[in-house]
């Protein structure tokens, strides 16, 4: 009869103190997922204005609507997120940013950035009359 091991058991989420990197991180693959879905509403699009005007005017109607702009809207902000902790992440893969100022500051830079670069976006789709 073999004696069992005891074994120590890998921490879990609970033990570790949440940090924006962590979260960010989450948000990252969050956001990956969300794009795939998006992407669908994309092709949707393009397929109806590859389709008439009566299949284009439906696709408009939908992403006109608040419901609509606001999964649009949506989609903008994951994807801006996403490039730009997918750059934080490069720059991690480079071997750059791991001392935690630096950490930091590529975390709040995606995190401030995405969502400036999915405000100005919208400001100038009204300002150039996409969004009517």
């Amino acid at each position: 009869m073999t004696a069992r091991i005891e074994r120590p058991l890998s921490p879990h989420m609970q033990v570790y103190r949440w940090t924006l990197t962590m979260a960010l991180s989450i948000v990252h693959r969050a956001t990956g997922i969300a794009l795939y879905v998006g992407t669908l509403l994309l092709a949707w699009w393009l397929v109806a204005a590859a389709s008439g005007p009566a299949a284009y005017a439906n696709v408009q109607a939908f992403t006109g609507s608040i419901i609509g702009r606001l999964i649009v809207f949506g989609y903008t902000w994951a994807l801006m997120h996403h490039m730009l902790s997918g750059i934080r992440h490069l720059v991690w893969d480079l071997g750059y940013g791991f001392k935690a100022n630096e950490r930091e500051a590529l975390t709040w830079g995606a995190l401030i950035g995405g969502i400036a670069l999915t405000v100005l976006i919208w400001i100038i789709a009204y300002a150039t009359g996409g969004g009517r």
